[in-house]
């Protein structure tokens, strides 16, 4: 892209930019995705794809939970728990 004289022209032209191609990407997926909801309704197996898409956004969610909260272990924890189990064995 490039940019004019004028250093807040350019940003300016490059936010209007980006924004115009967000909003162009948000209203393609949004189509594409209201087709196959349509697609969807119209099948007999709509409760039985429904359960089935709560369970795998459940499932989502609880890993996403776990990948996001679980702390690791400290450093020197770890070191600790070798340590003990290199002594529990005998190898010191």
């Amino acid at each position: 892209m490039v940019q004019g004289a004028g250093g807040r022209e350019g940003l300016d032209e490059q936010a209007v930019l980006l924004v115009a191609g967000v909003a162009d990407l948000a209203m393609s997926t949004l189509g594409s995705a209201l087709g196959t909801v349509r697609g969807l309704l119209r099948r007999s197996d709509v409760a039985d794809l429904a359960a089935d898409a709560e369970q795998d956004l459940m499932a989502r969610g609880r890993i996403a939970l776990d990948r996001y909260t679980t702390v690791p272990p400290a450093h020197l924890e770890i070191l600790a728990r070798h340590a003990l189990a290199r002594q529990a064995l005998g190898d010191v």
